[in-house]
């Protein structure tokens, strides 16, 4: 049987290196964060003087009341002993000694008295932080919406178990990590995991002007010269914000309005995106197949998607960066550009221009609804949104044309239903056909529709857009990492037209998501990895390495590997407040052959989050390499118990119960995972081979021939079902298979054997 595996954390990838692009531009980028190591940070009001219309606007922001001190002047929320209900809890508001306070349910589920200390976020709602020990702060989740002046829960719909990551008082609600570093300036987390406490600091407790133009002493340095001394050709000013083209103004903006995990603080100084943080892709669960919004995003991902972002469109076109508010409201903020009359008119919209103030009428799990007459408005069309967060209404960035006809392919919403919401999908599609012809155009969202479900006619769109240069990056990337579930030697080539990319993101990805190489293979291809210049590309470079028994490892190597595998544990160490690096920690530890200091890990990362059910997993695989199963064995059942749909715990489950000789229900639990993992060749090899042994001949033949098919080149799986015909007396079948062994491996002396053997039989 197969030998287990630590799954979830492991990578590789390949790369042609001689010098690209993105190595050239890292030498000047490498250059300018020498100049700036000096730099210190001074505070918006020190900015005042000299840039008073900004600082006054920006005073008015939601950037400058991204969180405050509670105070009478900041706090919006009615502290006048008023009682809010929610799922049976009486939460009791009320202030005590100019102080403010609330009266709730806690950590373990007993009612306490908790005091507020801090205002965190100001429109359409605020939300307020508590002081926990261990330097913690805690979001509320009772929340008070600005809008209609009251109370409400940011989780009506879940009445939340204090054992769970989501509850108020755990890790998923906890202000250091989740929230405090786009919501401060400079902040400094601190976490200290020996001892699971925080000393998190910050410059300024606000959004403040060094968030965006960095660290600003030496710039201050600069005005305070009489004017004539000051150099004309530098103001000191570590981050540049005008002369920008409209990629590097978004990546100034995507550390806070993106969905991504960070890999230290954020300095607010010029470097890569990647070199801080690791965006998310449009992945299931954060986007809909063709890349509409479904969970909390922020904007970045989106806006990479758009057609706008593609001719040079970027944030201050439409936003003021200093209020953050849109420069013209309605139709308007788009006729800067567009022209209105070919697409302000009822031909274009073909809606009535009334009721353009329109408000949403209701939602339906998250999607906002709105009156009828509200169609001529260019956003309703193009940017359809979503609530987040209770009442914070957030438009889709992507802008993307209505597809009422993808909506009835892959079950995605769209524009058109968000007002006729008592029409059907057929009617709205129906109507576009009418109005703008029949021709559909390629959406990407069919592919990965496709690719997400594990069809393999996916295979060959996945292909075609990871070599569409004139594709987003984002859709690309996005691309790679779905092609990673499936196999053949024009999938390997497309890795490694990838990695030759000048963009850090792609490559980055390839290397998580590469199929499984020879040692030797992916040594050779890897290894060039640990000097890339990207933070977030190297570090996956060694993680990819721990694939690979150090003894293996080439001298020239070794130190390379060594260098950048500790930095990715000070990675992974930076937020070990989160269960997936706790899991990193873990399976570097057991890499390492620190068994002790991986369980601790393992154990940490499920105590942090329950539901964590990879961190079971590799708690169970280290338990299995103990001699531990019976350990091993009920971490696998409590990862099924909250999710029986978890394939590859079924998978783990059933080569541990096939390892103590509870053959039935192991091959139960091997065929869900076969079936769930249709491109998984190793688990329908694994599911033949023991319904072979249990002499459930059909069954196992199709499973093997199912494992050839996936994978026509491993020699492991043609010699199994040559093992397997043979033993059924199928001499035909078995030759066959000989004659395929050949083919594949001409030096390889088993199939000329094999073949010789059954000739011999006949």
């Amino acid at each position: 049987m197969q030998y287990w595996k630590t799954t979830g954390v492991i990578a590789t990838l390949i790369i042609v290196l001689s010098l690209p692009l993105y190595v050239l531009k890292q030498k000047n980028r490498q250059a300018t964060q020498e100049e700036v190591q000096a730099a210190g940070f001074i505070g918006s009001e020190a900015c005042a003087k000299c840039h008073k219309k900004a600082y006054e606007e920006w005073q008015g922001s939601h950037h400058a009341k991204s969180m405050t001190v509670a105070s009478e002047e900041t706090v919006l929320g009615n502290f006048n002993d008023v009682i809010f209900e929610k799922h049976g809890i009486e939460s009791r508001f009320y202030r005590k000694d100019n102080r403010f306070f609330v009266y709730t349910r806690g950590p373990k589920g007993e009612m306490a008295e908790f005091e507020i200390t801090h205002t965190f976020g100001w429109y359409p709602l605020q939300q307020y932080l508590i002081p926990f020990p261990g330097g913690r702060l805690q979001c509320l989740p009772i929340a008070w919406d600005a809008v209609k002046k009251k109370w409400f829960h940011l989780y009506p719909d879940l009445d939340l178990d204090p054992a769970e990551w989501i509850y108020w008082t755990n890790q998923g609600q906890n202000w250091n990590s989740m929230c405090a570093d786009c919501h401060s300036t400079e902040l400094q987390k601190s976490y200290k995991p020996d001892t699971d406490t925080y000393e998190t600091k910050w410059a300024e407790i606000s959004v403040g002007c060094e968030a965006c133009h960095g660290p600003g002493s030496k710039h201050l340095a600069w005005a305070e010269l009489p004017e004539m001394a000051r150099p004309a050709d530098n103001d000191a000013l570590l981050v540049q914000t005008s002369a920008i083209n409209n990629q590097q103004q978004v990546d100034l903006c995507a550390p806070c309005h993106s969905r991504r995990s960070m890999l230290g603080d954020y300095a607010h100084l010029p470097q890569d995106l990647l070199d801080t943080e690791m965006p998310r892709l449009l992945e299931e669960g954060l986007y809909h197949a063709d890349g509409q919004i479904l969970d909390e995003v922020y904007v970045y991902g989106s806006f990479l998607q758009a057609k706008m972002y593609a001719n040079d469109v970027r944030c201050s076109d439409c936003h003021n960066v200093h209020t953050i508010k849109l420069h013209q409201e309605g139709n308007a903020l788009c006729l800067q550009c567009h022209q209105a009359s070919l697409y302000d008119t009822k031909d274009h919209h073909f809606h009535k221009n009334e009721g353009m103030e329109g408000e949403p009428v209701r939602t339906v799990e998250g999607e906002v609804l709105f009156a009828v007459g509200t169609g001529a408005q260019c956003i309703q069309c193009h940017m359809p949104g979503r609530i987040y967060m209770g009442n914070d209404y957030r438009p889709d960035h992507s802008i993307r044309i209505p597809r009422p006809d993808l909506s009835i392919e892959l079950g995605t919403p769209n524009a058109c239903n968000r007002c006729h919401g008592d029409k059907t999908n057929e009617w709205s599609a129906e109507y576009t056909r009418k109005w703008y012809g029949s021709k559909k155009k390629y959406h990407y969202g069919s592919p990965f529709s496709a690719a997400r479900a594990g069809k393999p006619q996916a295979r060959e769109e996945l292909l075609r857009i990871i070599s569409d240069n004139l594709a987003s990056t984002l859709v690309r990337a996005t691309a790679i990492s779905l092609l990673g579930r499936y196999q053949g030697d024009e999938v390997i080539a497309a890795f490694r037209q990838a990695l030759e990319s000048d963009e850090a993101i792609i490559r980055r990805t390839a290397l998580i998501n590469l199929p499984h190489l020879s040692p030797e293979k992916t040594i050779q291809m890897v290894g060039p990895l640990l000097d890339d210049p990207i933070k977030g590309v190297r570090i996956e470079a060694a993680r990819a390495l721990t694939r690979i028994p150090a003894e293996q490892l080439d001298k020239r190597w070794q130190a390379p590997f060594t260098r950048t595998l500790e930095e990715f544990r000070e990675t992974s160490l930076y937020s070990a407040d989160f269960a997936a690096s706790r899991l990193n920690l873990g399976t570097l530890a057991s890499y390492q052959g620190q068994l002790d200091n991986a369980e601790e890990h393992f154990t940490k990362a499920v105590a942090i989050d329950p539901d964590f059910h990879t961190a079971r997993t590799n708690l169970a695989i280290l338990y299995n390499r103990q001699g531990k199963n019976n350990l091993a064995e009920e971490q696998l059942r409590k990862a099924l118990a909250v999710n029986p749909d978890l394939a590859d715990v079924h998978y783990s489950l059933g080569l541990l119960l096939s390892e103590q000789r509870q053959y039935e229900e192991a091959a139960k639990h091997l065929a869900k995972a076969a079936a769930d993992m249709p491109e998984n060749a190793r688990a329908h090899y694994n599911l033949g081979q023991l319904l072979a042994f249990l002499h459930q001949d059909n069954e196992a033949e199709r499973a093997l021939k199912r494992t050839i098919a996936l994978d026509p080149g491993n020699m492991n799986y043609l010699q199994a079902i040559a093992q397997f015909y043979l033993a059924k007396g199928k001499l035909s079948q078995a030759r066959d298979i000989a004659k395929q062994m050949i083919t594949v491996t001409p030096d390889n002396p088993i199939g000329q054997q094999l073949l010789q053997f059954i000739d011999n039989k006949k």
